[in-house]
């Protein structure tokens, strides 16, 4: 007779507790606690940056100098920066002179100026003519500013002005190379930059003085300088024309929106007056020195006259490639205020009230128009 199978052995007890019992068995071990955080894991992340000021977006301090010496020509072609600076001038006052011959607005005439400007801070002044070159940008100019003229009349009234300028070079013993060979002298109707009491529309002479060569002939000498638009030259210059136009186009990387300092010289200087946070040093006979309705309007017109004078003669120097056209609107409401005697109301500083400070983009703007207009640099103090 088979016996039973002999029963299952008792389960393990475990180790006896201080009371004699025993314990249960151990189960399976608990998963550890989630660790906290280290500080070292991971970096915190940063906060994020505070909103900008909506109060100005202008520097509060100029930008580095603009080191002339790196300009193409003056790297490559062994042209001194005195030269340089005296060709953009001389150019300019060329194409303020053309602009007002074809009856271009102003704002094209300003654009044409920050075209050549830029095109000769990548390009040398011994690589391409600068009479070519300013006939282009004031050709493309007056297409982005939505004023066009015709490539014909373009090229007569700019060929004109230029054999005009040799012309009298020759009449008066130099050679057309020693006065640039662009504008008239200044004994001929030459007063092409602006002066503080006239108007961009009086720039260079009245309404029909500049299509006389000043000699004396009337009518006469309106005919001298224009080509033969069969000839083989006109369409050599044309050819060349457009394909310095395209040029500049890629030279400035297609960039056709200019802002220029005008419009926002305009606002600023509205809103100072608004406020009533100017006034005159002393105030003027028959008013107030900045209350009245009159008054006011009075410095309105003043400041905005000698405002714009001062935004031309900047576009004769490389100011706008060097600061936005807000911080020079800025300077040149300051350098207004200064020459009209106004200050501001209740001892307040000007940084206070134009929002940077101008005193220093001042100094840089008279230093880069003396360097222009004496071709030396000297303290501007």
């Amino acid at each position: 007779m088979s016996q039973p199978p002999p029963p299952p052995p008792p389960p393990p007890r475990g180790p006896p507790s201080a009371g004699g019992r025993s314990l249960p068995p151990p189960g399976p071990p608990a998963p550890p606690p989630p660790s906290a955080p280290s500080s070292k894991s991971a970096p915190a992340a940063a906060p994020p940056p505070p909103p900008p000021s909506s109060t100005t977006s202008l520097p509060k301090r100029v930008p580095r100098a603009f080191d002339e010496s790196k300009l193409p020509s003056v790297l490559h072609d062994g042209i001194t920066p005195a030269e340089e600076r005296q060709k953009r001038r001389r150019t300019c006052r060329f194409l303020e002179e053309c602009g007002r011959l074809l009856r271009l607005p102003r704002v094209a005439v300003a654009t044409s100026l920050v075209f050549f400007h830029r095109f000769y801070a990548k390009h040398s002044f011994a690589e391409h003519d600068r009479f070519e070159v300013a006939v282009a940008c004031l050709l493309l100019a007056a297409k982005t500013e939505e004023s066009p003229k015709k490539l014909t009349n373009v090229i007569q009234e700019c060929h004109r002005l230029k054999s005009r300028a040799a012309a009298q070079a020759r009449a008066a013993g130099r050679s057309p190379g020693s006065t640039g060979g662009l504008t008239p002298s200044p004994a001929h109707g030459g007063g092409l930059t602006p002066t503080p009491g006239s108007t961009p529309s009086s720039v260079g002479g009245g309404g029909g003085g500049g299509r006389s060569s000043g000699g004396g002939g009337g009518g006469r000498d309106d005919r001298e300088g224009l080509l033969d638009t069969k000839s083989e030259e006109f369409i050599r210059l044309k050819e060349r024309i457009l394909l310095l136009e395209r040029v500049i186009l890629h030279t400035i990387g297609f960039e056709l929106d200019i802002h220029h300092p005008y419009k926002f010289l305009v606002e600023q200087i509205k809103k100072l007056n608004h406020n009533r946070v100017l006034e005159y040093e002393k105030p003027p006979p028959g008013g107030g020195g900045g209350g009245g309705g009159g008054s006011s309007a009075k410095m309105t017109q003043e400041l905005v006259q000698y405002g714009m004078n001062f935004a031309n003669d900047s576009l004769h120097t490389t100011l706008c490639l060097q600061f936005p056209a807000r911080s020079v609107a800025c300077s040149c409401t300051y350098l207004a205020c200064r020459v009209c005697k106004i200050r501001p109301v209740g001892g307040r500083e000007w940084p206070d009230v134009l929002g940077v400070d101008p005193e220093a983009l001042a100094c840089k703007f008279f230093f880069c128009l003396f360097r222009a207009m004496h071709g030396r640099a000297r303290t501007v103090h």
